[in-house]
């Protein structure tokens, strides 16, 4: 099994209402180099203008992404390509970020190939610190590349937080 960290941004709360915007994924290894972006024209109509911002895009960059169909096929071949055995789905924020990559995966391809679960990097540290109030102190603590809403940056900073956290003890699959 293979962790793989990703990062959605979207101009909205919720799949189908509003639209993904852009994500990002990043196999934890030491390298940091296997990475994925893929950037989603809107499915909906609707969107909020200041989560959209928050991407940084304009709704009329956001128009002229690649169809989401294609962008998840690319993900789901990335993602053979690049895990072994199955990948395991790894986020900040998965209570987010999956469920748009889910969305997307079931729509456009009748499946997601990430299954049914998700983990959650904060709740890995609190278990690992033993105190459930320190679930942002791994963010400033463990992270290198700078969170800056570049989906992939954002992806890597946690990975790294990741690797941080298995030199403290944590046990990651080694392939």
């Amino acid at each position: 099994m293979s962790f793989i960290v990703v990062d959605v941004e979207a101009d909205g709360p919720i799949p189908h209402k509003y639209s993904m915007v852009c994500f990002g994924a990043v196999v934890v290894d030491p390298s940091l180099l296997k990475t994925f972006y893929g950037q989603t024209k809107p499915i909906s109509s609707e969107w909020v203008p200041d989560a959209l911002a928050v991407s940084g895009f304009s709704r009329q960059a956001h128009e002229a992404f690649d169809d989401p169909k294609l962008v998840m096929e690319n993900f789901a071949n990335w993602l053979a390509e690049n895990s072994t055995g199955k990948p395991i789905f790894i986020s900040d924020n998965p209570a987010f970020d999956w469920q748009w990559i889910n969305f997307y995966f079931h729509n456009f391809l009748g499946k997601n190939p990430f299954g049914f679960s998700a983990r959650r990097i904060g709740d890995l540290y609190c278990g690992m610190k033993m105190d459930t109030g320190l679930n942002a102190e791994w963010k400033r603590l463990l992270r290198k590349t700078s969170h800056d809403h570049h989906p992939v940056n954002d992806a890597k900073g946690n990975a790294e937080a990741l690797l941080a956290m298995k030199a403290m003890g944590l046990k990651l699959p080694s392939k």
